[in-house]
């Protein structure tokens, strides 16, 4: 196979035993992709609609399930694609804007988290000053810096792995992340230690300033009545339960990069279906039962339909 950027085509093998299970395989993904829209898009509808609903809170919430939607509609076409296939290939050129796509925009709901804990901290610790600090700009400023920043960052790193030599055609999964460069004939030492940087700066650094705030949230919540703890863990359960999920999921990716023994194709087949099934459908699903007025909003909406 001639190894050209625009020609080279690689072998996904991360569903097991396709052929027998793929019309199954096909139904699965197909409903999660619909449920994901629809889950989504309801709760962000809401949020649009209802003007109670538009404070800083809730437009982070909008915009992180945004970023669920984007997320699912540009992987969900291409698998739905390779499941019916008799084969699963993609080109070298579409399989690093998978890449990009898949990390940026898993940065992008990072950075979107780290942004929703400022808010809960300046609303619970500083709250004469949460209307200054939380202005329409500064929050149109935080979406633009939460969407950008990660895709220019991990544009780098397609500009640096564009034309690099395959020695392997096989990738051992569903979708093109971070083990596409184990399909490099050479390690490159500048795509490692850029690598490493982009985690520290995407994964780490908001990571330890979500949990920097929150501790702050819970100290202060300690020390206060019992109105501001209720209202701190009625408005900071949900983030750190979505934060944990994702946390969780981002460790084993970069575990898998990072370790030289393979996982089973089971393993790493269950944890794919966890970023692209279970994780989009967490968030809307959580912050619909989790917070008040968005669930108050659900379940007048549900009656509604109900009476039709």
């Amino acid at each position: 196979m001639e190894n050209n950027f625009n020609v080279s085509y690689i072998t996904l093998d991360g569903f097991i035993e396709l052929h027998k299970y793929k019309y199954l395989y096909f139904l699965i993904m197909f409903t999660a992709y619909i449920l994901i829209i629809c889950c989504n898009s309801t709760i962000v509808c809401l949020i649009v609609i209802h003007r109670n609903l538009h404070e800083p809170m809730y437009v982070f919430i909008a915009a992180l399930l945004v970023n669920s939607l984007l997320f699912s509609t540009a992987l969900y076409p291409k698998i739905l694609t390779d499941v019916l296939s008799e084969k699963q290939i993609i080109s070298y050129s579409a399989c690093l804007f998978q890449f990009h796509i898949f990390y940026s925009l898993g940065g992008s709901e990072f950075l979107l988290l780290t942004a929703m804990s400022y808010d809960r901290y300046v609303s619970i610790c500083k709250p004469l000053q949460y209307a200054t600090i939380m202005r329409k700009s500064n929050i149109s400023l935080m979406l633009l810096l939460a969407w950008i920043l990660p895709s220019c960052q991990f544009a780098v790193s397609i500009v640096l792995s564009a034309d690099a030599k395959l020695c392997n055609f096989t990738f051992s999964g569903i979708i093109c992340n971070s083990t596409i460069f184990k399909l490099h004939c050479v390690s490159s030492g500048l795509l490692n230690i850029y690598g490493l940087f982009s985690f520290v700066c995407i994964l780490l650094l908001p990571v330890l300033f979500i949990l920097f705030t929150y501790t702050r949230i819970l100290i202060i919540s300690y020390r206060s009545s019992r109105e501001v703890r209720r209202k701190a863990a009625q408005t900071c359960l949900p983030h750190l339960l979505v934060l944990i999920n994702f946390s969780c999921l981002s460790a084993y990716d970069v575990l898998l990069l990072r370790l030289q023994t393979d996982f089973p194709k089971i393993v790493r087949l269950i944890m794919a279906l966890q970023m692209i099934l279970y994780h989009p459908l967490f968030n809307p699903i959580i912050y619909g039962v989790k917070m008040k007025e968005i669930s108050k909003h659900l379940k007048t909406l549900f009656s509604a339909a109900k009476t039709i």
